[in-house]
Parts: structure tokens; sequence; C-alpha cells
């Protein structure tokens, strides 16, 4: 089959007449209605669905019915298509549209779906029903609806052959364009949207996917980018479709939130995602209780953190140990590294959780952090979720490549995504809170829960190096100079015990390390009936 063959309509079998046919009987309309909705399900013919197949790819209609919960599809416009007539009117071939959508659910609850059929001219505009893939984000949107996007292909996009076939280029966002792109960015200040990329996605399919507040690729199948290898080789860049835009290349820059092996772990990571949110800001995300006991302890907590400053540990391992068991479920977890984020629960509340990594840059704030952070913060805030911060920051990164990328920018707006949050904060002070990133660790005008562990470690700037600079003409001055800065270092460090600064109440609690999971305990179940359902005071951008 070519780019360009219809599917023919196949002979009438003789149909079984059981009684005779009321004079009056619509049943003529409904076995061409039958015959349409049948052309349809071939989606590009036998030939381009085993092509699909050889690929290692699902077909639309495939995917759909592994990512719903079984018999749940309801499709909207299943004959939307363009057909061909004989000079009685009867039809002879039809090409569906190159987008499959409609309501189903996922766990029991209400979803649109919508995905590119790829087997038709590669979900290019050449096949498209515009109003389909726009009435999919209306539909979402109107009855507060999760969204999932499948995307392979350019996502209903154009093509250079767009030009020939409707005789005419496209302007880009013009009055006749129906991209909708303003219902796709939209969408992400109303409610959840997932984005699956499983093929190669390109131009608009790949705007589209990461217009989402969480996208998946998988590994082997995807690639994602503005333009692909042939466009970027007639540019002078000769590279492969992974090299371009494969996962690891995504997941580092933040393009794309996680990569999975298999199409059906694309579609368990997109239902474990929704159900830590609200189906739209007008509700709250749901409680799911019964299986930890918030007053669990874990005595390896009490040793956790070296008492040598400059040795790392695994944060993941303390969230782990603190949330209700087996309840993390990380993002981004390629970019941005110094910090950690996810949703997990919390006596059963789903929360938002930041965690400082000082297995990369130290914990210290890169410019690649702030906007991870930023996105992040904004999720929780639209959906209503409260944020749990695991603190160890101390503070932006500092030399020159972080100057090169506008750390102190980034980090600022970090800092005002921070402080625009309504929800409900705690903060645990595991060790470093320094610097003006420091002041991340919570909204600082209004009331957040604040503990710190022993270990915690607070300032404008942490001792090492700042001594130096601080203390040169006494240190200069001495008879031996290690000797006196390891004086100077040890009268300091007495000094910036946490202890000390509880005394001005600056901390709420010094706190034993093995409480951290009843005190957060404590905090989501004070939280959990103060979320209000409703719009943002800003809306969220992709």
């Amino acid at each position: 089959m070519t780019d360009d063959t219809m599917l023919r309509t196949p002979k009438a079998k003789p149909a079984t007449i059981k009684a005779k046919a009321h004079p009056d009987s619509w049943e003529p309309e409904l076995a061409e209605l039958r015959q349409r909705q049948a052309l349809a399900r071939q989606m590009g013919g036998p030939e381009r669905v085993e092509r699909q197949h050889k690929g290692g790819r699902l077909t639309v209609r495939e995917r759909i019915d592994k990512m719903l919960d079984p018999g749940t599809f309801k499709e909207i416009g299943s004959i939307a298509g363009k057909a061909t007539y004989d000079d009685k009117g009867n039809i002879t071939e039809f090409m569906p549209g190159n987008c499959v959508f409609g309501r189903g659910t996922v766990d029991g609850r209400p979803v649109v779906i919508a995905g590119d059929d790829f087997t038709l001219r590669g979900g290019s505009a050449d096949a498209s029903i515009k109003g389909k893939p726009k009435m999919s984000e209306q539909l979402a949107t109107e009855f507060r609806m999760p969204i999932i996007r499948m995307i392979e292909g350019s996502g209903g996009g154009g093509s250079v052959k767009t030009i020939e076939t409707t005789g005419r280029a496209n302007l880009p966002g013009g009055l006749t364009e129906t991209t909708s792109f303003d219902l796709v960015a939209n969408q992400m200040a109303q409610v959840p949207v997932v984005g699956l990329g499983l093929g190669s996605v390109a131009g608009l399919g790949a705007a589209r996917l990461v217009a989402a507040h969480y996208s998946v690729m998988v590994k082997e199948i995807a690639a994602v980018f503005v333009a692909g290898p042939p466009v970027v080789e007639r540019l002078g860049e000769a590279r492969t479709k992974q090299e371009l835009g494969g996962w690891e290349i995504q997941l580092a820059c933040g393009g794309v939130d996680h990569a999975v092996d298999t199409e059906e772990q694309a579609f368990d990571a997109a239902r474990k995602f929704l159900s830590y949110l609200p189906s739209s800001i007008h509700d709250v995300p749901p409680r799911v209780i019964g299986w930890d006991d918030p007053n669990r302890s874990d005595e390896k907590l009490i040793s956790v953190i070296p008492r040598v400053k400059k040795q790392a540990y695994h944060m993941r391992r303390i969230i782990d140990s603190v949330v209700d068991q087996g309840s993390f479920f990380e993002q981004g977890r390629l970019f941005g590294r110094s910090i950690i984020t996810g949703f997990a629960r919390l006596d059963g509340w789903p929360v938002a959780v930041m965690a400082g990594d000082p297995l990369f840059e130290g914990g210290a704030w890169t410019a690649d952090t702030c906007s991870k952070i930023i996105r992040f913060v904004d999720m929780a805030q639209t959906f209503h979720l409260p944020i749990v911060h695991l603190v160890d920051c101390p503070g932006f990164q500092v030399g020159l490549r972080a100057e090169s990328t506008a750390v102190i920018r980034w980090g600022v707006r970090a800092l005002s995504a921070i402080n625009q949050t309504t929800v409900p904060w705690c903060s645990i002070v595991v060790r470093n809170c320094y610097g003006v990133g420091g002041l991340g660790h919570q909204p600082v005008g209004r009331l957040a829960l604040r503990y710190a562990w022993p270990s915690a470690s607070w300032g404008s700037l942490p001792l090492e190096g700042g001594i130096e600079a601080a203390y040169r003409a006494e240190i200069d001055a001495s008879d031996d100079p290690q000797a006196k800065l390891k004086e100077i270092e040890d009268r300091l460090n007495r000094l910036r015990s946490p202890f000390r600064t509880a005394e001005p109440f600056w901390v709420d609690e010094i706190i034993d390390p093995r409480d951290t999971r009843r005190l957060l305990c404590d905090f989501a179940n004070l939280a959990g009936p103060l979320r209000t359902p409703g719009e943002s005071k800003f809306g969220m951008r992709p």
C-alpha cells in the first residue's frame, strides 16, 4: 500500500434475515455505519499494520486498549476521514483520520485519550482531521478529565508534501491554522496531562509531547526532536535518530521526564503518575491508606548522615524510609540532578517531595536544578499537593560554568516560584542550608513547618572556603597558618551548632531523625483537609 492508497470498501456479505424488515427500518443506514467503522479500524491496512509491528511498535488501537481499563474505550469520531464515491453515491475508498481519540477509564477514573496513527501518512497533516485532536483537548478541559496523548510522528503536524496535497503553504498560527496549540498549552493549568513518545516524534508532535506534566519515551523505539535527521543533515550535521533525539539526550536536558524499555511500562508509568493527582484542578488528589504505619521508625536514620562534611550519602534511601513504603514516584531523575523530585504518600496523603542530592554538585543548585524546581513546584501548586522538602543545599553552584548558565537568574526564578506557592510546606533540614540558595528551603513570607536534624548546619555561606576569605589577615600573621585555620574553624563550628540557632526560635524543633516519618505524617494529616479545589493564582506553563 502506498502513501496515497485508500482502503477499498469490501464487498457486502449476504445478510441473514430473521424477520421481515419493517418498511421504516433504518437498518440500511446502520449497515453503512458498521461498514465505515470496519474500514476505520483497518487503519492503514494490513501491510502498514505489519510494518508497524515489525518495527517493534503497537498500533494506536492496541495502545489505547492496553492503556485503558478493559472494555471502557468510547471512541469519538470513529468514521471521520476522507472518502471517495462512485456515480451512485456509494463509498468506494476511505482513508480514516490519523488521530484516534475518545473516553475511557484508568483505574476506574474517567480520562480522555488521543493517539496518532502512524500507519496513515506517518501521522502527518495529509491524513489528519483537524477537529479530532482539537476536540480531545476541549473534551478534557470542559469535562475536567486528565488527558493522555500517545504521540508518534509529527502528531498531526505538516510535512513538505502538504504543500502539494493542499495547493498552498500553511502559516503557523494563522487564522486558518487548526493546530489548537493554545488549548494544548492551557491544559497545563487545568487537568493532568501525560505525553507518551512511542516512535519518532518531530515538530508539532514533539511540542505536544513535552507540553505535559509528565512525559515518557520508550527507549529503543522513540526519538524526539524539533526536526529529524534528514533536515538536520541538510544543515551539515549528520546524526542518527538516537544521536539526535534519543532518550539519553532528552532526559539529560530535561526535554522529557522518563524513559522505559517497553510500551507496556510506559502505560504503567502513566497510570501511577495519574494516581497521585486529581482529575482536574477542581478536585483534590485522592488519599489511599492502609498499608503502612505512620509511626514506623527506621533505626538507620540516626547514622545515615556522615560526620565528615565532604562525604556524600544516598538521599533516596532517606526518602524511601520516611514516606509510605513503595510510594515514592520520582520524576526527572537524569536532569538537574542535585535535586530529587517526585510524588509520594504520607499516611496515604499524596505529597510532592523535593530533596537535595549531595552525590551531584554537592547538592548545590545549578541552573538546570532551578529549572526543574520551578516546574515541579508549579505542578504541586496547580494540583493542590502539599510540599515536603528534605533540605541539603550548600547554596547556588559557583564558578565560571555556573555564571555562564545564568544560575543567579534561574535561582531567583526558583525562589520566586517557591515563595508564590500557597500550598502547605514542611521542611526537614538534613544537613546544609546556606546562602541565597538556602532561602529556597521553604517560603519565607508565611508559616511553614521547619524541623532540623542534629546534623544540620546553615549560614550565609559554608565555613569551607569562607574562613580563608574572612580571616585572611589573622591567618597570614600567624606563625602556624594551618593551626590558626583549624583553631578558627573549630571555634566557628561550635557557634554554628543547630542548638544555638534554635535558641532564638529560628527553627521549629531539632528532632531525632528516627521521628521524621511520624512528624511528616502528622504534617500530611494537618495539610490534607486544607486542600482547596480551584484555580491557582497563576497558570502552569509547559
